[in-house]
């Protein structure tokens, strides 16, 4: 058995189904987890929410930014509706895929190999059983009667700084950023939302990973979400980055958790950048 971790698909399923035949993907015994994003941008979301949902004893994944705003869009309550998405909600099994995907975490923690999953980012003062925690509230209003009223009220930069007595929505809309949206932060840990860029063009903000005393730092993060990043492993921050940029030309990045090898197959630009 063999465990993996892919980057964000985005719609991209010819790419995932060639990476599965590259790294040999066998369903009866081995695993793998996507870190967010299935769908958008890319050429075919329903297709690539079909094929992980049908494999989904084999094939899971945490929630990405993109996965909530498809719930946003099937609720009725998402700010700028997104083409892309509404085959799938248009769909004959929308609620069934919906409904699976309402029921994803943000987190994942696997314990034999130290490694915790996330889309984007975990808060400097998280440590993993915080990070647990906060995944867990955010996906019982998910899964819960009041989704619609949860996911109308997600959307927003504030508050920006992790209080553990924040509650109600602005406790869960700061989780969800943390969680799906964080690239950057400032020196207090605040959250900076509006940076943008690769760290070499962005010195007035800091990685969410390489701020000091990170409470996480002693469990390996495993993230998605950042394209631009330009390097996937960070040793000194025990941080791994598996966007590589599928729906922009780039590639489509796996690591296996048993060995630290990486695999990826080069992937066609089905959106240009800008």
């Amino acid at each position: 058995m063999r465990h993996w971790i892919v980057g964000d698909l985005q719609g991209c399923c010819d790419d995932l189904l060639r990476l599965l035949d590259q790294i040999r993907f066998e369903p009866a015994t081995d695993r793998l987890w996507i870190a967010g994003d299935l769908v958008n941008r890319g050429p075919d979301s329903l297709r690539t929410l079909r094929t992980v949902h049908a494999l989904r004893d084999q094939i899971d994944c945490v929630l990405g930014n993109h996965d909530l705003h498809l719930l946003a869009e099937a609720a009725g309550v998402a700010p700028k509706p997104q083409p892309d998405l509404h085959p799938i909600l248009h769909a004959p099994d929308r609620d069934e895929l919906l409904d699976w995907v309402a029921t994803r975490p943000l987190a994942r923690h696997f314990p034999a190999f130290n490694t915790l999953l996330v889309h984007a980012g975990v808060h400097r003062d998280w440590t993993v059983e915080d990070a647990l925690q906060c995944s867990a509230e955010v996906q019982a209003r998910l899964a819960g009667a009041g989704r619609g009223e949860f996911l109308q009220s997600m959307y927003g930069n504030e508050p920006a700084q992790w209080r553990p007595e924040l509650a109600g929505m602005d406790r869960l809309r700061i989780i969800v950023n943390c969680f799906t949206r964080m690239r950057y932060c400032r020196a207090d840990g605040s959250l900076d939302l509006n940076a943008k860029g690769t760290p070499e063009t962005t010195p007035d903000a800091t990685p969410w990973f390489a701020l000091p005393d990170r409470a996480s730092h002693g469990t390996r993060i495993v993230f998605g979400h950042w394209s631009t990043l330009g390097t996937v492993r960070w040793p000194s921050a025990n941080v791994v980055g598996l966007d590589t940029g599928c729906v922009w030309g780039g590639s489509l990045t796996a690591l296996c958790l048993e060995d630290d090898s990486l695999a990826a197959v080069p992937c066609p630009a089905h959106q240009t950048p800008g």
